[in-house]
């Protein structure tokens, strides 16, 4: 099985791919798109991109937005020959041509359940996380986006970093405008991830799909300083650690 995903820096979406690939341990080569021109370039690497539009912003999607979903987007897998995009169509293609380890529970109520979780991860919380980033400063970033749990964000300079975010920030409604305003919906985002971790929806002992969508957007959270504080005593933030270390931290010493 020959595979190769089409990503973007430090994109929780893209994470996500990478890591049901990983999960299924399927060999993959990840091949970086500059951020901006990816919609054309996964569309010059034969992807149809998507008919009518797949995100929306406070329950609608503008022009310029359904521009790119039409053009294109990631991540954008290639594998044995076919052409996939979207995480969800990405999950269920793996989950047909590699069955094992699995991506969803057998018991049909657990798996319904995990499947509420992956839905709600894939279409509010991934764009929740993507919408306070981009409105945040970089400069009030952890290393200013350099450097955390999904590598340099957007871009590997400081400067196109700031460039990129201002750009992507006008399609996603997104700036220091309305910051706060961003900020206050993720509580109770938190508190909800916290419940099916408590459930065992999510962290259980065998991971699923719900896991590798939810975690990467925890992960980009977390370059916020204070929400990272606040994800260190959460469920949420176990399942962060356990599948996105944070690159930053200081080594345990060897029996402590």
């Amino acid at each position: 099985m020959q595979a190769k995903v089409y990503v973007i820096r430090g994109s929780h979406a893209c994470r996500t791919a990478t890591l049901m690939l990983e999960h299924k341990g399927i060999p993959h080569r990840v091949r970086v798109l500059p951020t901006g021109a990816h919609p054309l370039l996964v569309r010059a690497h034969g992807f149809a991109g998507h008919s009518t539009p797949i995100r929306a912003v406070e329950g609608s999607t503008d022009r310029q937005l359904a521009l790119l979903d039409r053009l294109g987007t990631v991540p954008a897998l290639l594998i044995d020959g076919e052409h996939i995009q979207t995480n969800r169509e990405i999950a269920r293609h793996l989950e047909r041509v590699c069955p094992q380890p699995p991506l969803f529970p057998a018991e049909p109520e657990r798996r319904e359940r995990v499947e509420e979780a992956e839905r709600w991860g894939d279409e509010e919380l991934q764009m929740a996380a993507r919408r306070l980033l981009l409105a945040t400063p970089m400069g009030e970033l952890r290393e200013r986006g350099a450097r955390g749990r999904l590598g340099p964000l957007l871009a590997g300079s400081d400067w196109l970093r700031s460039v990129n975010a201002r750009t992507a920030g006008r399609f996603f409604r997104a700036d220091a405008g309305n910051v706060e305003v961003l900020l206050a919906t993720i509580p109770p985002l938190l508190e909800k991830i916290d419940g099916w971790v408590r459930d065992g929806v999510l962290d259980a002992d065998e991971l699923t799909v719900a896991d590798f969508v939810i975690a990467p957007s925890l992960a980009l959270l977390s370059y916020r300083p204070d929400l990272d504080r606040d994800l260190a005593d959460r469920p949420a933030g176990r399942l962060m650690d356990r599948l996105l270390a944070d690159p930053t931290a200081a080594p345990v010493a060897a029996g402590s």
